[in-house]
């Protein structure tokens, strides 16, 4: 792990010393007060979960209001330019929310039964730049495949480190951080995920406009090293029609001796491991889009992205919606079907649809051995509109409602979640001042 971190850090370096062939991006700053920008996100957001088979109080919902600032300096002239920045959000409940939860809303104590009426969190960072290369310090919203902030709740997750971002090879990022706070999207503490100590690396290329690859790691101490692959390639077919290949995958290990190496989902108290990977097909013509995609998990381990090491969002694979067909052992296949309705007389609207199907998911709990089986199963049917203002004084505002089916063995439902019907509301209102 370490010799990895270290190539990734030489690679920095070299890159840094390397005379682009193209302009720099520190060479066309324009001013600390001239490139700097400020805005705003009105997010209103809805979340129910009505679950089968469970008593009536276990069902969750949530209804919320929430007011999202980023404002951020441009960088100062010369070969290292300076810039600063500040992110954060305020939140208000509306209605009763007597039974909140999906990691919308935060509690007030440990037992789970007082939300809160209303709250705020932000943080500021600090950035430096030479030429390609950018490091930036504080407050951050991360988008890594193995470390990645949760934003499709109310407000993001916020981690707390430093991250240096390199393009000084054209078509080349390069990336390495470390992180030692995480604060999830229901928590009001800055460290509340109680994240000690978290690494990160990675790289991203373009070979040509057809191929592209990423690699990516994360060693998050006392909890787990895992190593991210993805290798996509379009092949045009026509001028409006061309067929897309991805392939991706994690392993990941946990530490001996980590809190985190008991698990419901695990033949043994010790030596974790999983290998998660998707191999998807996607077919585009005009505003018609269709994807077929095949997710195995392997290993003596589900794939458990959120245990100490970020919120539940970094799992960069294709059959991912309210579940995300991650069980041990579990095979899983996936059909959908997107359109762009602008095609058809409504700019800004559109239209997917998704039948996912999940099998041979092995149930046998530790410490459990009650009601299992190694071909458990789960399937999900995803239908989503998603409108976006074209043009006007509403420009950008967009309108999301997404609905879930979920149904699963029972054996699956005691460790993972019972039958559920989920309904999303989301409308957004970004307003930008300068």
């Amino acid at each position: 792990m370490l010799k990895a971190q270290k190539l990734t850090l030489a690679v920095l370096i070299q890159a840094t010393l390397i005379s682009s062939a193209y302009a720099s991006e520190q060479s066309e700053s324009k001013g600390f007060v001239e490139d700097a920008t400020a805005s705003v996100l009105l997010r209103n957001g809805f979340i129910s979960r009505d679950k089968k088979n469970v008593a009536p109080g276990d069902d969750t919902s949530s209804w919320v209001q929430s007011i999202m600032f980023n404002a951020e300096s441009g960088f100062t002239k010369g070969t290292v330019g300076v810039a600063v920045g500040v992110i954060g959000d305020y939140s208000f409940k509306l209605g009763p929310n007597k039974h909140s939860g999906n990691q919308m809303i935060p509690w007030e104590n440990d037992n789970r039964s007082d939300p809160y009426n209303q709250w705020a969190r932000g943080g500021a960072y600090i950035k430096a730049r030479a030429s390609n290369t950018t490091l930036t310090y504080g407050t951050q919203v991360l988008d890594i495949p193995v470390l990645a902030s949760n934003t499709i709740r109310m407000v993001p997750e916020y981690f707390t480190g430093t991250l240096i971002t390199s393009h000084e090879i054209k078509n080349l990022e390069v990336i390495a951080g470390k992180f030692t706070k995480d604060q999830m999207s229901d928590q009001i503490a800055t460290d509340q995920n109680n994240l000690k100590r978290a690494y990160v690396w990675g790289a991203k290329y373009k070979f040509n406009d057809q191929l592209s690859g990423s690699y990516y790691g994360l060693d998050s101490k006392d909890a787990l090293t895992r190593h991210y692959a993805d290798v996509n390639f379009k092949q045009p077919l026509s001028a409006d029609s061309s067929l897309t290949y991805d392939l991706s995958g994690y392993h990941t290990e946990w530490d001996k001796g980590a809190s985190a190496s008991i698990s419901k989902y695990d033949d043994t108290s010790s030596d974790r491991s999983n290998n998660i990977w998707a191999l998807s097909a996607t077919y585009n013509k005009g505003p018609h889009t269709v994807m077929l995609a095949y997710q195995q998990s392997t290993g003596n381990s589900a794939y458990d992205y959120g245990e100490n090491a970020d919120g539940f969002q970094s799992i960069y694979l294709p059959n991912s919606y309210l579940s995300d067909f991650n069980g041990r052992g579990e095979k899983s296949l996936q059909l959908q079907y997107n359109v762009d309705l602008g095609a058809f007389g409504v700019p800004g609207l559109s239209f997917t649809t998704a039948y996912v199907y999940g099998w041979d998911i092995n149930t046998y709990a530790y410490n459990n051995t009650a009601n299992t089986t190694r071909n458990a199963k789960e399937s999900e049917f995803f239908n989503q509109f998603k409108y976006t203002v074209q043009s006007g004084f509403a420009k950008g505002v967009s309108l999301r409602l997404r609905e879930s089916i979920y149904r699963n063995s029972d054996s699956y439902a005691a460790i993972y979640m019972p039958d559920t019907n989920e309904t999303r509301i989301f409308l957004d209102i970004p307003i930008k001042f300068f």
